[in-house]
C-alpha cells in the first residue's frame, strides 16, 4: 500500500484508482478541519478536490521538465487572483498540497496518511491550551476618526489614563479624502465592562465620529 501503484507508464485503471483515493481523503480531510477552521463553505469545498487537482498535474508532468515549469508558472497566476487568507487557510491548503504530490507520484498510502494525519493532528493541537497567553488576549486595537481640525496629540490622554492599563499608539493615517484622521492604539483595559463608558467619552471629543475596539488578531489586518 505504501509502495507507488504507478508503472512505467499511467494506465487508467491506476489513475481512476488514484483519483478515488485523492477525492475521498480530501473530502474526509475538509469535514475534520471545518470543525476548527472557520472558514466559508465553498473554502471547504475547495479543499476538498485540492488533493485531486493537485494529483491530476503531478501525474502528467511526471519527467516533463516544459510542461512542469508551465504549470508552475500557470499557477502562480492564481496568487494575484485570490484575496489573503488567514493562516488557517494557508494551512489548510498546503497540507492538502503535500497530499496531493504524494497521490500523484502514486503512493496512495503516504496521501491517505499526510492528508488525515496532518488533519488530526491539528485538530487535536487547536483544541489544546497552548499558545493563548492571558496578556495577547486581553490587548485590543482602538481606532479612532477625528476630523483634521483637532489636535490629537494629548488630547486623549486623560480618559486613556482613566480606563487603560496600557496603551500605545501604533499609526496614524488620513481617511475621507483627507478630512479626517485614523488613530490607532494597542490598548488594554482596567476593567473590560467599562468599555462602552469608555467609547462614550472618546466620542465626545472626537466629535462623536467612528470609535472601533477590534480584537487583537485584528491588529495586523485592520490598521
Amino acid at each position: 500500500m505504501f509502495d507507488s501503484i504507478y508503472t512505467t507508464t499511467v494506465t487508467a485503471g491506476q489513475f481512476f484508482t488514484m483519483a478515488a483515493f485523492a477525492l475521498v481523503s480530501g473530502l474526509v480531510y475538509s469535514w475534520v478541519i471545518s470543525f476548527r477552521v472557520e472558514s466559508s463553505k465553498r473554502f471547504f469545498l475547495v479543499t476538498s478536490i485540492l488533493p485531486l487537482a493537485v494529483a491530476c498535474v503531478i501525474t502528467f508532468v511526471n519527467g516533463n521538465i516544459g510542461a512542469g515549469v508551465a504549470i508552475g508558472g500557470a499557477f502562480s497566476l492564481i496568487r494575484f487572483r485570490s484575496a489573503q487568507g488567514t493562516a488557517d487557510e494557508i494551512a489548510s491548503i498546503l497540507m492538502a498540497m503535500a497530499s496531493g504530490m504524494a497521490f500523484g507520484l502514486g503512493y496512495l498510502g503516504y496521501g491517505v496518511c499526510i492528508l488525515l494525519g496532518l488533519s488530526v493532528m491539528y485538530f487535536l493541537l487547536s483544541a489544546l491550551p497552548i499558545f493563548e497567553h492571558k496578556n495577547r488576549l486581553a490587548t485590543r486595537l482602538l481606532r479612532v476618526t477625528i476630523p483634521e481640525t483637532l489636535e490629537y496629540s494629548g488630547t486623549f490622554d486623560e480618559i486613556f489614563a482613566h480606563y487603560l492599563k496600557k496603551y500605545e499608539s501604533i499609526g496614524v493615517k488620513t481617511t475621507g479624502m483627507g478630512s479626517m484622521f485614523r488613530l490607532s492604539y494597542k490598548v488594554q483595559f482596567k476593567n473590560p465592562s467599562e468599555e462602552k463608558a469608555f467609547i462614550d467619552e472618546i466620542r465626545t471629543k472626537n466629535g462623536n465620529l467612528e470609535v472601533a475596539v477590534l480584537p487583537y488578531s485584528e491588529i495586523n489586518t485592520q490598521l
